[in-house]
């Protein structure tokens, strides 16, 4: 067994690589289609270098569309709904992890069941809500219900604050600590983790959002990049190399704050929830 070991390891390795390859070419087939010229893109068999490398597409692409003021829209539509989503859930799942009230687990599974509805069953009534509020056509229905909680994220921060030790919260009870100060001073410190998988599961929900924009956004200037890209397509169909360098740019964000947390994002996502 000690002999097979190196091997085994090696094969798995191989077909890991082999997986991660087949799961990169996808993208690497549309960073290179932004580089093609027009004949390159549809021509059989497939051309995977190209040959000459159009680096202005991308400007060309950039200017297309005002994409800066779509980005700042959408960096500001995230923000504020990872800093909604993070305090208005942990606030919550501290309760429902760390305060002993009447009728809580009750809530709980209450709070559980609300994802088995589809976003599509509510769409109407939070639709008609806000057309009373009349929000209609500002990005306060983007960022506003990020403040009262996602039923998903404060199910994983519960799950992870019940895997800290009560005695830390015995103790600070002991030293006169409030109920906010232990969850300030220490559940949070403690969870970082946890509360960036939250907040990078938001962020990316917010950044690839199209419904939400289409359903409430009706002014140009208030567009995000998702809005953007559908008005690019309506306007120039067929110009499937700018497109695909638009959509290169628009995915680079994600993937330069997934590798920057990777190490906090993967701890997250394997201790929540080892303790129910």
């Amino acid at each position: 067994m000690k002999q097979r070991s190196p091997s085994l390891k090696l094969l798995a390795h191989l077909l890991l690589m082999g997986i991660g390859l087949l799961f990169a070419l996808p993208f690497y087939w549309l960073v290179t289609t932004a580089l093609k010229p027009d004949t390159q893109i549809f021509q059989m068999p497939p051309a995977w270098i190209p040959h000459p490398v159009m680096w202005n597409n991308y400007p060309k692409a950039l200017h297309y569309i005002p994409f800066w003021l779509y980005t700042g829209n959408t960096l500001k539509i995230c923000l504020f709904s990872v800093l909604g989503t993070l305090f208005s859930c942990s606030l919550v799942a501290y309760s429902l992890s760390k305060i002993r009230w009447r009728g809580r687990d009750l809530v709980f599974y209450s709070l559980l069941a609300t994802m088995i509805l589809p976003g599509q069953v509510t769409m109407i009534p939070t639709f008609t809500i806000f057309k009373w509020l009349g929000w209609i056509g500002t990005s306060l229905p983007l960022i506003v219900p990020a403040f009262f909680g996602s039923a998903f994220h404060i199910f994983l921060l519960r799950q992870f604050f019940m895997t800290l030790p009560n005695e830390l919260s015995e103790a600070a009870k002991i030293d006169g600590c409030s109920e906010f100060g232990i969850y300030w001073r220490i559940v949070l410190p403690l969870s970082k983790s946890a509360m960036a998988t939250v907040g990078l599961f938001t962020f990316i929900s917010a950044w690839n959002d199209f419904l939400g924009p289409l359903l409430y956004l009706n002014d140009e200037s208030s567009y995000t990049l998702s809005m953007g890209l559908q008005r690019f397509v309506s306007q120039h169909g067929a110009e499937w190399s700018m497109l695909m360098a638009t959509s290169t740019v628009m995915t680079l964000p994600i993937i330069a704050i997934f590798f920057f947390a990777q190490r906090t994002f993967i701890q997250g996502t394997t201790l929540t929830g080892i303790k129910g």
